[in-house]
Order: structure tokens, then sequence, then C-alpha cells
């Protein structure tokens, strides 16, 4: 992966090894570049296709505790939503941290209103006016997907997969939580509270929140690339296998 002269995030993919993901920024600036001046997306994930993590070291062999039929329904159901969600965040969403857009990112990782009395008296309950209004990289939208995909592995117990494919949500969640919070303090929308990313109870100043935003990035990458290699293990060889970012 090449450096660039100041800032220069993406993930890198280490076979039988943990994930390990890649930031640098130089002396003197923590500010983003523009999406030109980032890294090209084709140089993005150049080894991602080998990713092996200690975090998934579940089985090889095939788990599908509920029934093949039962999992080939749920891989219609869930996985569009997954695989899109990938194809956002490694193109969209990082075109936005990229370029320091903050109102993008919000809207990316935004959840959808609660229901309301017009809901209410819409057919669906304004179920479907709801999801609309779901960031594109939301837990509403992808994340639910993913842990609902992750049940699909157990029955009465809980398999060692699905418990590997739900903790990678729950950091991909963290993940979301933590963006659409960084997002809004950029915005003036929200407070820092206390002590947001371990900077301090005072407002963190932009290139901060940039950088911590980098961060989640990566972090947040490297655990839907964990999850996909989970996922596919022992999959059957007629389902298509989830791609990498």
């Amino acid at each position: 992966m090449k450096v660039l002269s100041k800032v220069s995030f993406g993930f890198l993919a280490v076979s039988y090894s943990c994930v390990v993901g890649a930031f640098q920024l130089s002396s003197g600036s923590d500010a983003p570049r523009s999406a030109a001046q980032v890294e090209s997306r084709k140089d993005f994930l150049s080894t991602s296709a080998s990713i092996i993590t200690g975090a998934v070291l579940v089985s090889s062999q095939p788990a599908y505790a509920r029934g093949r039929a039962t999992l080939e329904q749920a891989y219609d159901r869930y996985t569009p939503r997954i695989i899109e969600g990938g194809k956002f965040y490694k193109s969209e969403l990082y075109g936005a941290i990229s370029k320091g857009n903050w109102k993008a990112i919000q809207a990316a990782t935004a959840e959808p209103p609660k229901k309301s009395k017009e809901d209410r008296a819409l057919k669906d309950g304004g179920v479907a006016k709801r999801a609309a209004l779901a960031g594109e990289f939301s837990n509403a939208r992808v994340l639910s997907a993913m842990e609902l995909y992750a049940a699909t592995f157990s029955d009465s117990s809980i398999t060692p997969k699905t418990k590997a494919l739900k903790a990678e949500v729950e950091t991909l969640r963290e993940v979301v939580d933590g963006m659409n919070k960084a997002a809004k303090i950029a915005l003036g929308e929200e407070s820092a509270g206390g002590g947001l990313f371990g900077i301090g109870s005072k407002k963190p100043s932009t290139s901060e929140l940039s950088k911590q935003v980098q961060e989640l990035y990566i972090k947040g990458g490297n655990a839907y690339n964990a999850y996909v290699f989970a996922a596919n293990d022992g999959l059957p060889l007629q389902l298509n296998k989830l791609p990498f970012l």
C-alpha cells in the first residue's frame, strides 16, 4: 500500500494472522485531503482475499444448524443488504470521510426516526417510510441484517460461528455510533460530553474528529472483512461467497 504525503487510510489483510489497519499521518497536519489525493480504490484493499483473523477462528466444517433450506432463505433475504452496505462503505462513505463531509457521514450512519402519529395512520405503520430514512450504512439498514444472518448458523444453542459473527457486528455498531456522534459534534448538533474518544471534556477540533473517524473507519472495515471471512467459511457451493471490501 503506498504512503501518501499527508494522510492514508485503508486496510491491510495478513494471512493466518489478525487483520491490521494501516493509518498514517505526517507531522504537521491531521486534516484529510480530497478524494483525488487519497489512494485509489484499486489499491484500497489489495490483499483482502487472503484475510484471516484470530477473532474468527471458527470450525472449517459446514455450519448450517437450521438446515440448508433455511440458510438459503436467510442468504437471499439478508446478504443483499450486507453486500450493498459493503459497497457503500468502501466507496461513498470512504469519499465522505476523505473529504471531511460531516453531513454525508451523519446521513450515512443515521438511524430512522421513531414512529410518529402520522406513521401509525399508514397501512404499514410507516415502516417503508422510516426504512427509507435509514442511513446507507446504519444499524437499521446493514448491521441488523448482518446480525440476523449470523443467527442462521445456530439453532437450539449458539454456535462458535454465530458468536464470532456477532462479535464483529458489535464492533461495527460501535464504529457506526462513533462516526455518527463525531459528525454531530463537528456540525455543532451535539456536545462532546464526557470525553469523546478520550480527547477530553472540551470540544475537539475538526482535525481531531477527522483523525478519530478515519481510525474508526479502518476498525469498521477490518470488522466487516472478518465477518465476511467467517460467514463464507463452510458456505455451500451453490451460494456465492460474500465479497471483501
